[in-house]
């Protein structure tokens, strides 16, 4: 079968775009921006893009066209599709219908994390030797001599094996987004998954282009809980009340709650017993930082092992604790998942370190939510106690354009030593008014400023970071280059 990908370079349709290609299907697509990695990545594989949406990449007529959820109304490429009458589907959609329908299939929802815990479990599970299919949002970091992991995870997507009368295989972990599917589809993309195994992550008000407020997208994550049979399980940390009042909606299925608990501390506080009395699963932080912690299993008291790994941060421990949890749920020791996660190394953009230029460490992160903004600083500030901590953060999510998180933007980067913030040209809300407003009113936020041009801010942190700094870079996109020029002033500094 002929498929043509409309939007073929983004993560999830690209990532498709290999999965379609690995089931045997002849594939092309047309993006308005062809890029490396990804359009190299499909090239490699077979797949020939096409710049821009013109109608002429319809011709001859594919026997698919799969739809990005970028494409909308109006556009020269889809009127003709419709007018056409050409078959046509959504990229959820063509997953399922292709993969996923007889595979057991284990979803990561949830606001923060849904990349680095999907590619944990699929790591823990290939560790374990079951060969796991995947898509997942980003680039894992592969620092192992195991030609088999090199290989799996070499791209973003893996289709593994199908279902077969043995029981380790016919699993696919997918991470599991809460957007919607096309513009003839605004369900969400995992109401079409249909998982088995669910890890619900944690939920807050995002994507404020498509949903009205939070109550809206905890209505899309009771639909997918509806369809988790009572043979499945859902795994989600103790104590989170958005998800709690999502189940409270319905939910037919057992649950496993998890819990991170800081034995670092003194405190024996009651929520800390309460934490762990309403927990099935636990991690106990051994170092501050969250770079080892012990995992343990109360229903299973030889369920228990450490994990000593590069990572850090409480939000990564959590992460790792659910995918353990779920990689145990189909059949993984505990012991044998620590294993695996001690020698993971993580994933592109989420604390990746891309350059030590005269003792100035600078660092990729993926962040663009408040909460998100302050679990990496908070991790940074651990990890690198002995460092000043930069924070350079560009709003650019959909929901921060609209400004809906305003309120909170200075105080999530508190815990930075000092933060410059990128005010792009069109911003429809002032950034720099509301971190003037926010430091006038409270002694915690910090030292803070707000800056119209990469080029200011790479001189400012030229002018002033010194050795023995750490430089942490958040944005969900690629922030106008400014990683590589950075590096590059420094190196010429």
């Amino acid at each position: 079968m002929h498929i043509h990908i409309l939007g073929i370079c983004g993560t999830f349709m690209g990532s498709l775009a290999l999965l379609a290609r690995a089931l045997g299907h002849t594939v092309t697509g047309s993006d308005a921006n062809v890029y490396p990695p990804m359009s190299t990545q499909l090239e490699n594989a077979g797949v020939t893009i096409e710049e821009g949406y013109l109608v002429e990449h319809l011709q001859p007529t594919p026997d698919l066209v799969v739809v990005g959820n970028a494409m909308k109304r109006g556009m020269d490429v889809i009127e003709y599709m419709l007018d056409n009458g050409l078959r046509y589907t959504s990229g959820p959609q063509f997953l399922s219908e292709q993969v996923l329908q007889s595979r057991h299939v284990i979803a990561v929802a949830g606001t923060h994390g849904k990349t680095t815990t999907t590619t944990m479990l699929a790591w823990i599970l290939h560790y374990a030797g079951i060969d796991a299919g995947f898509l997942i949002g980003g680039v894992p970091l592969v620092d192992t001599t195991d030609e088999h992991l090199q290989q799996v995870f070499a791209h973003s997507s893996y289709l593994g094996v199908d279902k077969s009368s043995d029981d380790k295989s016919g699993y696919f972990v997918i991470e599991a987004d809460e957007y919607d599917s096309a513009f003839f589809d605004k369900r969400s993309k995992f109401v079409h998954y249909r998982p088995r195994t669910a890890i619900l992550n944690n939920l807050e008000f995002d994507h404020a282009d498509i949903f009205a407020d939070l109550n809206a997208i905890q209505t899309q994550f009771h639909h997918m809980v509806r369809m988790i049979p009572s043979t499945g399980k859902i795994i989600m940390p103790a104590a989170t009340i958005s998800l709690e009042d999502t189940l409270a909606k319905g939910v037919w299925t057992p649950i496993w709650r998890t819990a991170v608990i800081d034995s670092t501390l003194a405190d024996t506080s009651e929520n800390t017993r309460a934490l762990k009395d309403s927990s099935d699963w636990q991690a106990e932080l051994i170092q501050e930082d969250g770079s080892h912690f012990k995992v343990s299993f109360a229903a299973n008291e030889e369920a228990t092992a450490i994990v000593n790994w590069s990572m850090s941060g409480i939000h990564n421990v959590n992460n790792a604790l659910v995918a353990v949890a779920a990689a145990y749920d189909v059949g993984v020791s505990v012991e044998t998942a620590c294993a695996a996660l001690s020698d993971f190394a993580g994933i592109k953009r989420r604390m990746e370190l891309i350059g030590d230029v005269n003792d100035i460490l600078v660092f990729d992160d993926f962040a663009h939510h408040p909460t998100a903004i302050t679990t990496t600083l908070d991790g940074a500030k651990k990890k690198l106690s002995d460092r000043l901590i930069w924070a350079i953060i560009e709003p650019r999510s959909n929901t921060m354009k609209m400004g809906i998180h305003q309120d909170s933007l200075a105080q999530s980067a508190a815990l930075a030593d000092y933060t410059l913030w990128y005010e792009p040209t069109g911003l429809e809300w002032g950034l720099k008014e509301v971190i003037e407003q926010a430091k006038s009113t409270s002694d915690s936020i910090g030292n803070q400023q707000v800056l119209s041009s990469i080029d200011a801010i790479i001189e400012h942190i030229s002018g002033h970071a010194k050795a023995g700094d750490a430089i942490v870079v958040m944005s969900n996109g690629g922030f106008e280059g400014i990683h590589q020029r950075l590096l590059t002033a420094l190196h010429n500094g």
